[in-house]
């Protein structure tokens, strides 16, 4: 069984040693220890996790600015953001940065431990928040999009979709079934399918939601469309 290693970053000793502790005899997590005040690169660069638990409670640390530079500076470590208290203006900041997962410290020793099994294995578990209530998903997609239509700045990059593939993908944003997409185009619902499976392929996303989400962090999707 290979090892996950972990390193969680956190202000409070007693927090990063009970998680270490929980984990003491689960041989597939390797738990490492940081303070914000360490120096987490050469922590990071020593260890090279495959991902790390942030702590954003800590107003020195500057929480999510902290995270950013993490997930820019290690794309290939996932990122967890840990916090007192769940809430949507955090959950909208969390995806903008590409956070995998949103998990409130409260949670028990088997769910971080689901959440660390599914970000370490490539999955988004954010999305999870973002699908689980339509109002908060509506909330947090309105957010992009007026970022994006008030010129504000986000991962401006070329998209790698087809005029086609982007047409797709403002009628999921809309909240649209690949039928009734297919009844607006007047093509095949297989076609549909196969459209969206391209998306998902080229965009590196786990779902519709999480391709959506890039889409308009980047700014192929305006709040015009």
């Amino acid at each position: 069984m290979s090892t996950t290693k972990v390193i969680i970053i956190d202000k409070q000793p007693l927090f990063r040693g009970g998680v270490k502790q929980a984990f003491a005899d689960r041989s597939e997590f390797k738990i490492v220890e940081a303070s914000p005040d360490d120096n987490l690169p050469l922590i990071i660069e020593e260890d090279l996790p495959d991902v790390i638990l942030l702590d954003i409670d800590n107003p020195s640390l500057n929480g999510l600015k902290v995270g950013k530079s993490l997930i820019q500076r290690y794309p290939a470590i996932r990122l967890i953001i840990m916090t007192s208290e769940i809430n949507n203006d955090e959950l909208f900041e969390v995806i903008r940065i590409g956070a995998a997962a949103y998990l409130d410290k409260k949670a028990t020793t088997q769910e971080l431990e689901s959440m660390m099994h599914r970000v370490s294995h490539g999955e988004y578990p954010i999305n999870d928040s973002l699908l689980a209530t339509p109002t908060v998903a509506e909330h947090v997609l309105k957010q992009f999009q007026e970022m994006v239509s008030m010129g504000m700045s986000v991962e401006s990059v070329t998209a790698p979709l087809t005029n086609r593939e982007t047409q797709i993908l403002r009628y999921v944003a809309d909240g649209n079934s690949n039928k009734k997409i297919a009844q607006i185009l007047d093509i095949s619902e297989q076609t549909i399918k196969n459209h969206v499976s391209s998306i998902l392929r080229k965009l590196n996303a786990n779902d519709r939601a999480h391709a959506v989400v890039l889409a308009i962090r980047r700014g192929w999707i305006s709040a015009g469309d």
